[in-house]
């Protein structure tokens, strides 16, 4: 049994992850390029500025730390931002910038963050009973089928988030982020997460 492939998926509406996207919305960061906003999120005014290159290139990394944290390891200390219940660390030195700009922003980004994983929880992991583990085992299934082979070992982190556009994107080597509307629609999910386990199985 020891040689049998192994796969191994997480699914969650990360509260950490979610927390990172409502300051990106609110400071105006527009990396990465492709991910779209939040719904339901206040929207800044169209006056507003921009975020500039250095506060983005502090989001970005701690955005890559929050995502997958082992692969994206600081280079010096984190600390734990004051306000955001241990959910936001930003290095202690090199991220002053985005640490001032995001401390007045944590009731805002905690409340949406917790109230969309609640959502999560209450239209997936409830009313599922189980079906997020069905959901991946058919696509690795019908993947096995096409390509008449057993699926590689792999890992993969699976978010499911509130985007305004429907979508599924890559965030990290290992990770996806999925439209909610998206993933509860278990044909359209099935075609989407398919292309993804090819890539890693």
């Amino acid at each position: 049994m020891a040689d049998k492939p192994q796969w191994l998926i997480r699914e969650d509406a990360g509260v950490a992850v979610i927390v990172a996207l409502v300051l990106r919305q609110m400071l105006g960061i527009r990396a990465p390029e492709d991910l779209p906003v939040l719904r339901d999120l206040q929207v800044r005014a169209p006056d507003a500025v921009d975020a500039t290159p250095e506060l983005e290139a502090q989001w970005r990394e701690y955005w890559d730390m929050t995502v997958e944290p082992r692969a994206h390891r600081s280079e010096v200390p984190l600390e734990l931002i004051e306000g955001f219940n241990m959910l936001v660390a930003l290095p202690a030195t090199g991220a002053e910038e985005l640490r001032d700009a995001i401390m007045p922003l944590a009731p805002i980004a905690l409340q949406y963050a917790h109230d969309a994983h609640a959502r999560y929880f209450n239209t997936m992991k409830t009313a599922t009973g189980g079906g997020a583990y069905r959901a991946y085992a058919s696509a690795i299934a019908e993947f096995e089928r096409e390509i008449g082979r057993r699926a590689h070992s792999f890992e993969l982190n699976v978010h499911v988030l509130p985007f305004s556009q429907r979508g599924i994107w890559w965030v990290g080597a290992l990770t996806v982020a999925v439209t909610d509307g998206l993933r509860r629609d278990v044909v359209a999910f099935d075609a989407a997460i398919r292309p993804v386990i090819a890539e890693l199985a």
